[in-house]
């Protein structure tokens, strides 16, 4: 039993190394003189001309500093961030009120034709985005959204099938007596979904907000098919605008512009990784 452990053990630590893998180099390259990000043997650490240890750690700032472009066309970093914020944030309030809303009534509220409905529901997951791309571009110029950050999240607020189907397997774990008995004392549904349901339901509702705070920040085809102004774009966009601005790739101060924009994914999976197990244990997807 012990020796299946350690194997066990020894294997996960080893298939951990292998992913940590591309991370590792992005951050030793982030922090390298340029002619070293490409040096043949490949080196881990950054060096000086000496053969000392030296990070350049100058390479941040100036990948901040050079990402929102030259002259007077010049955006800040705070900008990219902001915008990319403003969406994470409008996005998560949105898909977490509207899929809680509509997951509710399919799994709570007893209504002709729910099931049918909730099967035609699923089934608009198997519609991929290139295909709504023409129509969706459309509606948001007739509506005036095209080079603003709405389009990126104002769709959140009319529910997507996956977090639907999410909440709505967690909904049907709560004990049917519990809304029953709110009946029976006269609570309304939306009183039942407010102060009975959604207190119960705290798992589930992190997953979808992390769920979707994950998807909008890393998303590129959105920011890049709707927004047109410069001062607009998402850290994203922003990213591969910054790889091709110059003649040639700037490998060191591109790694350091991606390590900056993953690190905040990477903070906050790791402060709401009990929350996120717990919800998908809880939803029906475990097994």
């Amino acid at each position: 039993m012990r020796v299946n452990r350690l194997v066990s053990y020894g294997l996960l630590v080893g298939l951990s190394a292998v992913f940590l893998m591309p991370l590792a180099w992005l951050v030793s390259t982030s922090l390298k003189p340029v002619e070293q990000t490409m040096s043949l043997p490949p080196t881990w650490l950054p060096r000086a001309a000496d053969g000392t240890i030296q990070p350049r750690w100058e390479n941040y700032r100036e990948a901040l500093t050079s990402m929102g472009g030259q002259g007077a066309a010049r955006v800040p970093f705070a900008v990219f961030l902001g915008n990319t914020l403003m969406v994470c944030v409008l996005g998560v309030i949105g898909a977490v009120l509207s899929n809680a809303l509509v997951a509710y009534s399919f799994a709570k509220v007893k209504w002709p034709g729910r099931d049918k409905l909730f099967a035609v529901t699923l089934a608009t997951m198997m519609v991929p985005f290139p295909v709504l791309m023409v129509p969706l571009y459309g509606v948001y110029r007739e509506l005036g959204w095209i080079g603003t950050l709405t389009p990126l999240w104002a769709p959140a607020f009319f529910a997507s099938a996956f977090n639907v189907f999410l909440m709505r397997q967690f909904f049907r774990t709560i004990p049917e007596e519990l809304s029953e008995a709110a009946r029976i004392d006269g609570c309304s549904e939306w009183q039942i979904f407010w102060q009975i349901i959604l207190p119960l339901s705290k798992p589930v509702l992190a997953v979808v907000a992390l769920f979707h705070f994950l998807w909008a920040w890393n998303d590129f085809m959105g920011p890049l098919l709707f927004l047109t102004r410069r001062n607009t774009l998402t850290l994203a966009v922003a990213l591969q605008n910054f790889q091709s601005q110059a003649g040639g790739v700037q490998w060191h101060l591109l790694m350091a512009a991606s390590a900056v924009v993953i690190l905040p994914i990477i903070i906050l999976f790791f402060f709401a990784q009990k929350t996120f197990i717990r919800g998908i244990a809880t939803t029906g997807l475990k097994g």
